[in-house]
Protein backbone atom coordinates (compact mmCIF):
# COMPACT_ATOMS: atom_id res chain seq x y z
CA UNK A 1 0.00 0.00 0.00
CA UNK A 2 1.16 3.54 -0.76
CA UNK A 3 2.15 5.94 1.99
CA UNK A 4 2.29 9.72 2.12
CA UNK A 5 3.64 12.17 4.66
CA UNK A 6 2.76 15.80 5.32
CA UNK A 7 5.98 17.72 6.14
CA UNK A 8 5.82 19.78 9.31
CA UNK A 9 6.70 22.88 7.29
CA UNK A 10 3.27 22.72 5.63
CA UNK A 11 1.15 23.08 8.73
CA UNK A 12 -2.07 25.00 9.17
CA UNK A 13 -2.82 24.84 12.90
CA UNK A 14 0.41 24.34 14.89
CA UNK A 15 0.30 20.53 15.03
CA UNK A 16 -1.70 19.66 11.92
CA UNK A 17 -1.25 19.76 8.16
CA UNK A 18 -2.76 22.71 6.32
CA UNK A 19 -6.11 21.44 5.11
CA UNK A 20 -5.89 22.40 1.45
CA UNK A 21 -2.31 21.19 1.04
CA UNK A 22 -3.13 17.87 2.71
CA UNK A 23 -6.29 17.42 0.65
CA UNK A 24 -4.27 18.06 -2.50
CA UNK A 25 -1.76 15.38 -1.54
CA UNK A 26 -4.54 12.87 -0.89
CA UNK A 27 -6.35 13.81 -4.12
CA UNK A 28 -3.33 12.71 -6.16
CA UNK A 29 -4.46 9.12 -5.52
CA UNK A 30 -7.51 9.55 -7.72
CA UNK A 31 -7.62 10.54 -11.39
CA UNK A 32 -10.21 13.09 -12.39
CA UNK A 33 -12.29 15.50 -10.27
CA UNK A 34 -12.05 14.56 -6.60
CA UNK A 35 -13.53 15.77 -3.34
CA UNK A 36 -11.47 15.22 -0.20
CA UNK A 37 -13.09 14.96 3.23
CA UNK A 38 -10.80 15.49 6.23
CA UNK A 39 -11.93 13.44 9.22
CA UNK A 40 -9.24 14.24 11.81
CA UNK A 41 -6.32 16.64 12.23
CA UNK A 42 -3.59 15.62 9.79
CA UNK A 43 -0.43 14.34 11.53
CA UNK A 44 2.84 15.98 10.54
CA UNK A 45 5.99 14.10 9.52
CA UNK A 46 4.20 10.78 9.95
CA UNK A 47 3.65 8.07 7.38
CA UNK A 48 -0.01 7.83 6.45
CA UNK A 49 -1.24 4.70 4.75
CA UNK A 50 -3.30 5.19 1.61
CA UNK A 51 -5.79 2.41 1.00
CA UNK A 52 -7.06 2.69 -2.55
CA UNK A 53 -10.36 1.16 -3.64
CA UNK A 54 -13.27 -0.48 -1.86
CA UNK A 55 -11.30 -3.44 -0.53
CA UNK A 56 -8.81 -2.27 2.09
CA UNK A 57 -6.65 -5.33 1.54
CA UNK A 58 -6.70 -5.66 -2.26
CA UNK A 59 -7.24 -2.14 -3.53
CA UNK A 60 -10.30 -3.05 -5.55
CA UNK A 61 -12.91 -0.81 -7.17
CA UNK A 62 -14.40 2.16 -5.29
CA UNK A 63 -16.50 1.26 -2.26
CA UNK A 64 -20.28 1.27 -2.43
CA UNK A 65 -20.35 4.77 -0.94
CA UNK A 66 -18.19 6.04 -3.80
CA UNK A 67 -15.01 6.49 -1.75
CA UNK A 68 -11.96 5.65 -3.84
CA UNK A 69 -9.12 6.14 -1.34
CA UNK A 70 -8.66 6.54 2.40
CA UNK A 71 -5.74 7.76 4.50
CA UNK A 72 -5.01 6.18 7.89
CA UNK A 73 -2.50 7.09 10.60
CA UNK A 74 -0.20 4.67 12.39
CA UNK A 75 -2.92 3.86 14.94
CA UNK A 76 -5.36 2.93 12.19
CA UNK A 77 -7.51 6.05 12.59
CA UNK A 78 -9.22 7.37 9.47
CA UNK A 79 -7.68 10.72 8.53
CA UNK A 80 -9.18 11.48 5.12
CA UNK A 81 -11.37 10.12 2.35
CA UNK A 82 -11.10 10.81 -1.37
CA UNK A 83 -14.10 10.34 -3.65
CA UNK A 84 -14.88 11.05 -7.31
CA UNK A 85 -16.96 14.18 -7.72
CA UNK A 86 -18.95 15.74 -10.56
CA UNK A 87 -17.53 18.95 -12.05
CA UNK A 88 -18.24 22.05 -10.02
CA UNK A 89 -20.28 24.99 -11.21
CA UNK A 90 -18.06 27.58 -12.94
CA UNK A 91 -16.72 30.49 -10.90
CA UNK A 92 -19.11 33.33 -11.71
CA UNK A 93 -18.12 36.25 -9.47
CA UNK A 94 -17.28 39.63 -10.93
CA UNK A 95 -13.60 39.92 -11.90
CA UNK A 96 -11.14 41.57 -9.53
CA UNK A 97 -7.96 42.95 -11.07
CA UNK A 98 -4.52 43.06 -9.51
CA UNK A 99 -4.84 46.71 -8.47
CA UNK A 100 -8.07 45.98 -6.60
CA UNK A 101 -6.51 42.88 -5.01
CA UNK A 102 -3.62 44.96 -3.67
CA UNK A 103 -6.10 47.44 -2.20
CA UNK A 104 -8.03 44.57 -0.61
CA UNK A 105 -4.83 43.21 0.92
CA UNK A 106 -4.32 46.53 2.70
CA UNK A 107 -7.73 46.02 4.36
CA UNK A 108 -6.77 42.57 5.67
CA UNK A 109 -6.94 42.27 9.44
CA UNK A 110 -5.75 39.03 11.08
CA UNK A 111 -8.32 37.24 13.23
CA UNK A 112 -8.11 37.89 16.94
CA UNK A 113 -7.38 34.20 17.62
CA UNK A 114 -3.82 32.96 17.05
CA UNK A 115 -4.64 29.44 15.86
CA UNK A 116 -3.45 30.13 12.34
CA UNK A 117 -0.60 32.58 13.03
CA UNK A 118 1.94 30.03 11.77
CA UNK A 119 -0.08 28.59 8.90
CA UNK A 120 2.27 28.39 5.92
CA UNK A 121 -0.38 29.88 3.61
CA UNK A 122 -1.87 32.78 5.59
CA UNK A 123 0.12 32.92 8.84
CA UNK A 124 1.25 36.41 9.81
CA UNK A 125 4.22 34.93 11.70
CA UNK A 126 5.46 32.92 8.72
CA UNK A 127 8.04 34.53 6.47
CA UNK A 128 8.73 31.34 4.54
CA UNK A 129 5.17 30.74 3.33
CA UNK A 130 2.67 32.25 0.90
CA UNK A 131 1.65 35.10 3.22
CA UNK A 132 -1.79 35.35 1.64
CA UNK A 133 -3.75 38.19 3.24
CA UNK A 134 -7.26 38.29 1.73
CA UNK A 135 -9.11 41.47 2.55
CA UNK A 136 -12.58 42.71 1.58
CA UNK A 137 -13.09 44.03 -1.94
CA UNK A 138 -15.07 47.26 -1.74
CA UNK A 139 -18.62 47.03 -3.02
CA UNK A 140 -18.61 43.23 -3.33
CA UNK A 141 -19.08 40.11 -1.19
CA UNK A 142 -15.55 38.97 -2.03
CA UNK A 143 -12.22 38.88 -0.29
CA UNK A 144 -9.09 39.00 -2.41
CA UNK A 145 -5.31 39.07 -2.29
CA UNK A 146 -2.48 39.08 -4.82
CA UNK A 147 -0.34 35.94 -4.92
CA UNK A 148 2.96 35.27 -6.65
CA UNK A 149 3.85 31.57 -6.26
CA UNK A 150 7.44 31.01 -5.05
CA UNK A 151 9.91 28.75 -6.83
CA UNK A 152 9.89 26.11 -4.07
CA UNK A 153 6.19 25.40 -4.78
CA UNK A 154 6.82 24.43 -8.42
CA UNK A 155 8.26 21.57 -10.43
CA UNK A 156 11.29 21.82 -12.70
CA UNK A 157 9.22 23.43 -15.45
CA UNK A 158 7.96 26.22 -13.21
CA UNK A 159 4.46 24.80 -12.82
CA UNK A 160 3.07 25.03 -9.29
CA UNK A 161 2.43 21.56 -7.86
CA UNK A 162 -1.27 20.70 -7.43
CA UNK A 163 -1.10 20.43 -3.63
CA UNK A 164 0.10 24.03 -3.41
CA UNK A 165 -2.74 25.21 -5.64
CA UNK A 166 -5.17 23.41 -3.29
CA UNK A 167 -3.41 25.10 -0.35
CA UNK A 168 -3.69 28.61 -1.79
CA UNK A 169 -7.39 28.03 -2.43
CA UNK A 170 -8.08 26.92 1.16
CA UNK A 171 -7.40 29.79 3.56
CA UNK A 172 -9.22 32.54 1.62
CA UNK A 173 -12.46 30.58 2.10
CA UNK A 174 -12.05 30.91 5.87
CA UNK A 175 -11.72 34.69 5.61
CA UNK A 176 -14.71 34.93 3.29
CA UNK A 177 -16.88 33.17 5.88
CA UNK A 178 -15.47 34.41 9.17
CA UNK A 179 -13.60 37.61 8.34
CA UNK A 180 -11.77 38.86 11.41
CA UNK A 181 -14.12 37.43 14.04
CA UNK A 182 -12.61 35.20 16.72
CA UNK A 183 -14.23 32.03 15.37
CA UNK A 184 -11.98 29.03 14.75
CA UNK A 185 -13.12 26.81 11.90
CA UNK A 186 -11.36 23.99 10.11
CA UNK A 187 -11.53 22.69 6.57
CA UNK A 188 -13.69 19.57 6.41
CA UNK A 189 -14.10 19.12 2.67
CA UNK A 190 -12.59 20.59 -0.47
CA UNK A 191 -12.93 20.00 -4.18
CA UNK A 192 -10.53 21.73 -6.54
CA UNK A 193 -10.25 21.97 -10.31
CA UNK A 194 -7.14 23.32 -12.04
CA UNK A 195 -7.92 24.56 -15.55
CA UNK A 196 -4.61 26.11 -16.57
CA UNK A 197 -1.13 25.53 -15.13
CA UNK A 198 -0.32 27.96 -12.33
CA UNK A 199 3.21 29.24 -12.84
CA UNK A 200 5.93 30.35 -10.49
CA UNK A 201 6.79 34.05 -10.49
CA UNK A 202 3.48 35.14 -12.04
CA UNK A 203 1.24 37.44 -10.01
CA UNK A 204 -2.32 36.15 -9.65
CA UNK A 205 -5.43 37.21 -7.75
CA UNK A 206 -6.87 34.77 -5.21
CA UNK A 207 -10.57 35.35 -4.54
CA UNK A 208 -13.14 33.92 -2.15
CA UNK A 209 -16.81 34.37 -1.36
CA UNK A 210 -19.12 32.97 1.30
CA UNK A 211 -21.88 30.82 -0.12
CA UNK A 212 -23.90 30.18 3.04
CA UNK A 213 -23.81 29.39 6.78
CA UNK A 214 -25.74 26.57 8.43
CA UNK A 215 -25.06 26.46 12.16
CA UNK A 216 -21.46 25.35 12.63
CA UNK A 217 -21.04 24.74 8.90
CA UNK A 218 -19.76 27.35 6.49
CA UNK A 219 -19.60 26.97 2.71
CA UNK A 220 -17.23 28.95 0.49
CA UNK A 221 -16.02 29.12 -3.09
CA UNK A 222 -12.54 30.29 -4.03
CA UNK A 223 -10.65 30.96 -7.25
CA UNK A 224 -7.29 31.93 -8.68
CA UNK A 225 -7.44 34.28 -11.68
CA UNK A 226 -4.70 35.65 -13.89
CA UNK A 227 -4.01 39.27 -14.81
CA UNK A 228 -6.49 39.01 -17.70
CA UNK A 229 -9.27 37.84 -15.38
CA UNK A 230 -9.25 34.23 -16.61
CA UNK A 231 -9.96 31.58 -13.95
CA UNK A 232 -7.00 29.21 -13.74
CA UNK A 233 -8.28 27.19 -10.76
CA UNK A 234 -11.22 27.20 -8.38
CA UNK A 235 -12.59 25.24 -5.45
CA UNK A 236 -15.57 24.68 -3.20
CA UNK A 237 -15.19 24.10 0.53
CA UNK A 238 -16.94 23.13 3.70
CA UNK A 239 -15.54 24.50 6.95
CA UNK A 240 -16.78 23.47 10.38
CA UNK A 241 -16.60 25.28 13.72
CA UNK A 242 -15.68 22.75 16.44
CA UNK A 243 -18.21 22.01 19.12
CA UNK A 244 -17.66 23.86 22.36
CA UNK A 245 -15.75 21.71 24.84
Amino acid sequence: MATVSIPARFNGPPASGQGGYSAGVFAEHLEGPAAVSLRRPIPLDEKLEMRVGGDDDKGAAPASDGTAARAFDAAGQLIAEVAPAPPMAPWDAAPVNLEAAHRAKKRFKPPSVDTFDHCFVCGRERHDGFRLAPGPVAGTDLVAAPWTPPAWAADGDGVVLPEFVWAALDCPGYFAIHGTDPTVAFLARQQTEVHTPVRVGVEYVVLARKRKREGRKGFAATAIVDSAGAVVAHSEQLLIVPRAS
